[in-house]
């Protein structure tokens, strides 16, 4: 990646795109948050600018920078692909954590943060502006639509699809061959043996509606 990268959202998840980044030498311009506490502070040497409509940084973008989003809340985070593609025409970049396993049969869309020690098997599907994060698995023809948050350790098992903007927490288990619909959200530490319906919430072993 030849310019800098500009970060919306100053949090957690900005924290661990930064490190991404700098282990991929890949400088970072800058955060945006729409925190006013956080402007004008510093995370590492890296300062945090203002909101992320402010125009004097926003108008580089596509330009002189590329843009990452490093929001956790899915609504947000679309919204903020959405201006990213309606006032600048750019699409967000990847933040891949070289440590991560990525076979050369997976796919990998836009806008989305691998994190470390994930692993991607062959042929399987990671669209864009997903949130993949540590040590999760992504089993061989396993499918994550737009907008999937993965949790730490968790196991996509064979052939599993997950729909659009469905969180998955830390440490789940979907079997192979499960289909997830949209917007559903799967609590931590849940093992999923059954299809659930979009906008479910379920939680346990074996996982069970709310």
């Amino acid at each position: 990646m030849e310019n800098p990268v500009l970060i919306f959202g100053a949090k957690t998840l900005g924290k661990t795109a930064l490190d991404i980044f700098n282990r991929n030498q890949v400088l970072v311009y800058g955060f945006l948050d729409d925190d006013e506490t956080t402007h004008g502070t510093e995370i590492g040497d890296i300062s945090v600018f203002g909101a992320t409509d402010n125009e004097g940084f926003t108008k580089l973008i596509g330009q002189k920078c590329e843009a990452f989003v490093a929001v956790e809340d899915r609504t947000e985070r679309k919204s903020l692909v959405e201006f990213l593609h309606e006032t600048q025409q750019v699409q967000p970049v990847n933040a891949v954590h070289p440590s991560a396993i990525i076979s050369e049969d997976a796919h990998v869309g836009h806008g989305n943060l691998v994190a470390a020690g994930v692993i991607l098997q062959p042929f399987s599907k990671v669209n864009n502006h997903c949130l993949v994060h540590a040590g999760a698995i992504v089993d061989t023809e396993a499918e994550l639509e737009d907008f999937v948050q993965v949790g730490a350790g968790s196991i996509i098992g064979t052939g599993a699809k997950i729909g659009e903007n469905t969180f998955i927490g830390a440490g789940v288990t979907i079997v192979a061959g499960v289909e997830i619909g949209k917007n559903a959200r799967i609590g931590a530490g849940s093992v999923v043996i059954e299809n659930i319906a979009a906008g479910a919430t379920v939680f346990g072993n074996p996982a069970k509606k709310m």
